[in-house]
């Protein structure tokens, strides 16, 4: 990846990155979750772009993706309980709807760039998804809503929305314009669900490593906010905010102990669930 290419590729090559990180996780004993499709939607391409982001700024970046996916595996399957359309926003390489164990009749409609699309239903051709899957090609930064109504999607039924690894690459007017959108769709009784960095964690030193090094690869991370609940809650939902290092630490994935969210000044990120 090179600064010249345009913002959408960089993130999208993010999302061979987050395979590689997976696989990674994938192939301890003592794994998080299980995800056979990872290395082969991260190939050798994502193994390279592991090495030098470990190298560039240690670990502890892999870290928060392994917590999250593992985090964002038990929320969807216990909203799923009672909601049977699941959306997931910049699904990137994401083989949820291939690996996780969904109740009969559930729908997982993918949103991506084209490419992203292209480049996954090739490297997953031959396996069949664990739900009724629909793939769609837009781009999140136009309005994509049509085209999720035109694919089958129903706003008068509750819907289980994912936005994850998304926000921090927005800047603030598309983050507040991307939830406005998802409560238009929602009906009473969605679930939505978020992770989001920090505002002091954004501007903190132990992250500029990472801050410059995906700035060079052209996907800057731009939004953080350390009061993560009032992007729904101001649209009307009611939101649970948990502190990434809450369920790192639970599951011997965490670098530092958790601090109380009432504690001012920590660099945190955040993991939102939110019920309309």
């Amino acid at each position: 990846m090179t600064s010249g290419q345009t913002p959408g590729r960089a993130v999208a090559d993010t999302g061979v990155l987050v395979a590689a990180i997976r696989a990674e996780e994938n192939r301890r004993p003592d794994r998080l979750f299980t995800d056979p499709f990872a290395e082969r939607l991260a190939g050798e391409s994502g193994e390279r772009m592991l090495a030098e982001a470990v190298a560039t700024s240690g670990d502890k970046s892999t870290l928060q993706i392994v917590v999250r996916t593992r985090f964002w595996d038990e929320a969807l399957l216990h909203a799923v309980r009672s909601v049977r359309q699941v959306v997931i926003l910049a699904a990137g390489l994401d083989a949820r709807a291939y690996r996780l164990a969904w109740p009969d009749d559930t729908t997982v409609f993918e949103l991506d760039q084209p490419a992203v699309i292209a480049g996954k239903a090739e490297a997953l051709a031959g396996d069949e998804p664990r739900c009724r899957r629909v793939a769609i090609g837009v781009d999140l930064t136009k309005d994509w809503t049509d085209t999720l109504r035109a694919k089958g999607f129903d706003p008068g039924r509750p819907a289980v929305w994912l936005m994850e690894g998304l926000l921090q690459y927005l800047d603030e007017g598309a983050v507040h314009t991307l939830f406005e959108r998802v409560d238009a769709l929602s009906a009473p009784g969605s679930v939505l669900l978020y992770d989001i960095v920090g505002k002091v964690l954004l501007d903190s030193l132990m992250l500029a490593a990472v801050r410059e090094q995906m700035s060079r690869n052209g996907a800057p991370w731009l939004f953080g906010t350390d009061a993560p609940e009032q992007l729904c809650e101001r649209l009307g939902w009611s939101a649970t905010v948990t502190d990434v290092a809450e369920p790192g630490n639970k599951w011997n994935r965490w670098f530092a102990p958790a601090v109380p969210l009432d504690v001012p000044g920590v660099p945190r990120g955040y993991f939102v669930t939110a019920t309309k």
